[in-house]
């Protein structure tokens, strides 16, 4: 039975670890996890792709071997920043909400799942299946030090997966996905009094980017989503104010929508930049795949019901942004995301939990997991 006391004091107790990424260090915060396991005989080994980047996995045996649910939390926050009014690793509790660094994002969806499993502890209940817990590091840039390895390795084998990393009781089932680019525009370098003896890499950025603006992809619309959008997020040149600029690289960030290709995306900037200039380079600094599963999965069916039990209306949802499900497609695992954070308190000063979202995600989790069914 989950007990609302010992839920406050665990995402107090993990607030009050500091596991900032950056500088990313997660090994305090994983032997906390390791060692709160072990007290509930839970076997529990942590994996490390770095030094101090730690990732804890651990099995509740079921009666059927065979299939596998995997619930996955992550163990770093991003920098707490300034400005905060309360100290942001104390776990202020202050007008029933949960002030602290990580209390949304995702300290509080790691609580729920560990009283959720130690609720299926003590009730000594046994799952049609085998649950494959996994809290782990580096979510904040990129789980290349966390889920990804883990699931490249082999380390995680699951059939189906639930990332515990989303608000306010949100089913999300799909994402855009993601598309970084550098691009690097070459001139040629002259005195800044004879502009006409050079050529301004500058210009030419300028003039493509005013292009690329206007780009138009085909796609099919998403009742969940947004249509693609295009970001420019740096752009940088020259070497002095008196000197032509004879080089210019800026970076933009593309979300796009199942169904679409980023390599088609691609070959069509490339085309807008060689009628400006040949004298480019186009770095790809990484690409996500969108990600959808349909709505009516046993993992989205069985949520929803276990929601609806404590009176609140599921919402399934898409995300404009990129989370980890994206990652599961590339093994053939559905997965969905889900949470029980405050809406718009990820990554924010004053970060907070409400401790009625806290109570009921607990309830909702040990509820879903008692009934999942692989159909």
């Amino acid at each position: 039975m989950v007990n609302k006391n010992r839920l406050i004091k665990l995402i107090r107790e993990l607030i009050r670890i500091d596991s900032q990424n950056p500088p990313g260090d997660e090994f305090r915060i994983a032997c906390f996890v390791k060692n709160y396991l072990r007290t509930l005989r839970i076997k529990a080994k942590t994996y490390e792709f770095k030094k101090r980047r730690t990732n804890v996995v651990a099995v509740l045996s079921g009666r059927n071997n065979k299939r596998s649910l995997l619930i996955t939390p992550h163990l770093d926050t991003v920098p707490s920043g300034k400005s905060w009014s309360f100290k942001p690793f104390a776990g202020k509790i202050y007008k029933e909400k949960i002030f602290g660094l990580g209390a949304t994002d995702c300290k509080g969806n790691l609580a729920c799942a560990l009283e959720a499993i130690n609720s299926l502890v003590e009730e000594r209940i046994v799952l049609d299946y085998n649950l494959i817990f996994a809290a782990t590091a580096d979510e904040e840039s990129g789980s290349n030090l966390g889920l990804i390895p883990l699931l490249e390795k082999g380390i995680i084998r699951a059939d189906a997966a639930v990332v515990l990393d989303a608000d306010d009781f949100d089913i999300v089932i799909t994402q855009k996905g993601l598309m970084h680019l550098k691009v690097n525009i070459k001139g040629k370098r002259a005195h800044g009094a004879y502009p006409w003896r050079g050529e301004n890499a500058i210009d030419k950025a300028l003039n493509l980017l005013r292009d690329l603006k206007s780009l138009r992809f085909s796609y099919k619309k998403n009742r969940y989503l947004g249509p693609p959008t295009m970001n420019i997020g740096t752009i940088k040149g020259g070497d002095k104010v008196n000197v032509v600029a004879d080089w210019c690289e800026f970076e933009l960030d593309f979300r796009f929508l199942p169904g679409m290709s980023a390599e088609g995306m691609l070959k069509r900037i490339e085309k807008i930049i060689q009628k400006k200039t040949q004298n480019f380079k186009i770095e790809i600094e990484g690409i996500q795949k969108p990600y959808y599963i349909d709505k009516t999965h046993p993992l989205v069916n069985y949520l929803k019901k276990a929601i609806e039990k404590t009176k609140i209306k599921p919402q399934v949802k898409g995300s404009e942004g990129a989370t980890a499900i994206t990652f599961f497609q590339n093994k053939n695992i559905p997965a969905i995301a889900a949470g029980f954070g405050c809406e718009g308190q990820a990554h924010m000063v004053d970060e907070y939990i409400r401790i009625d979202n806290l109570y009921k995600g607990a309830l909702v989790l040990v509820d879903f997991l008692k009934s999942f069914k692989f159909n």
